[in-house]
Order: C-alpha cells, then structure tokens, then sequence
C-alpha cells in the first residue's frame, strides 16, 4: 500500500515524543493551512480536479479531531 507524504508527515509529528499537545495542534494547524492552499489553487486554475488535495485535508482534520481539536466544517464557499 502506498503512503502519501502528507501520512508521512502526521506519523512524524504523531510519533515525536518531544511534542506538546499543543506544538502537535499548532504544527497540524500550519499543514492543515497549507493544504487548503493547495486545495483553493486546485479548484481556481486548470490543475487536475483532485490531486489527494481533498484528502490532505482530511487526513489533517482527522488528526486534529484526535488531539481533541475540533475543526470547524467550512463550505465550499471558503475555499
């Protein structure tokens, strides 16, 4: 089975022990940022219609909702 880089990168942050609760939230946070990013670039240009932007931000909010953080559901209209 392949593991995307985005799974990666929440085992990492996951397994480091040296982490707060609350570095890991503020680090989830940035990635969740940063792949609604990529998300909002995906649905204004003529890239591909999903690239695994969607489920980035899954995996991030899933994540996050584990940490007792919970993500506020946004509509397309925020994107």
């Amino acid at each position: 089975m392949t593991v995307s880089t985005m799974e990666l990168k929440l085992q990492e942050i996951r397994s480091e022990t040296g982490l707060s609760r609350q570095e890991k939230i503020a680090r989830l946070e940035k990635l969740r940022g940063e792949a609604r990013a990529l998300q909002r670039a995906a649905t204004e240009s003529a890239m591909v219609d999903d690239d695994g932007w969607y489920e980035d931000v899954h995996l991030v909010d899933t994540e996050l909702e584990n940490l007792g953080r919970p993500v506020a559901e946004k509509g397309a209209a925020t994107l």
